[in-house]
């Protein structure tokens, strides 16, 4: 985990408690939910987004067929463009410094999913015994003018991967730390 979001990761225990309390636990595999942990510091901003690949490319098997292999390539390319996937003030002067991404789905290996397993429309049978894959990005980006970055906006995402129907987000950044729920209602996260 990069140093920066160890951070993120290092939260309080009773805020994690109260967040699995009234969510249920942040590391569950649950299909149109995704978790992103967000970290300002300094002029760096960097996120880090964990996907069930449902949410993005509507599948979790390995593509085999040519649409399915196309569809995989498609959102592998719009992942790699994070500038396209969220609003950052243009007065923040933000530039991408890395990106990363991992999946099943990409050629990666297959990461052991002992977490929970729920949809958000509660549909379990039809998806019974098939593997869990995850779309995993991180990025990097560099701010100019990190104090015009008084939010994030993340509609395009919304827009670009409709089955995504909420983000839990974890934030540090210059108020302290803070937790988020985005929705398409409301795709703003404020620092």
């Amino acid at each position: 985990m990069r140093p920066l979001l160890l951070a993120v990761a290092l939260l309080p225990l009773a805020a994690q408690a109260h967040d699995e309390h009234e969510h249920g636990s942040l590391g569950k595999h649950e299909h149109g939910v995704a978790q992103l942990n967000v970290a300002l510091d300094g002029k760096t901003l960097e996120l880090e987004m964990d996907s069930p690949a449902m949410n993005f490319v509507g599948f979790e098997h390995a593509a085999s067929s040519d649409a399915d292999k196309a569809t995989v390539a498609r959102v592998q390319a719009q992942l790699k463009q994070p500038l396209q996937l969220l609003n950052l003030p243009a007065s923040a002067q933000c530039s991408v410094q890395s990106v990363e991404l991992s999946s099943p789905l990409f050629g990666d290996a297959p990461k052991a999913e002992d977490h929970d397993h729920e949809h958000a429309d509660g549909d379990h049978d039809e998806h019974e015994g098939h593997q869990h894959a995850d779309i995993d990005a991180h990025y990097q980006l560099t701010c100019a003018q990190p104090q015009e970055l008084a939010s994030l906006d993340f509609a395009p995402l919304f827009k670009r991967f409709p089955a995504t129907q909420k983000i839990q987000v974890q934030l540090i950044g210059p108020s302290g730390q803070q937790g988020a729920e985005l929705t398409v209602a409301n795709p703003s996260l404020t620092f």
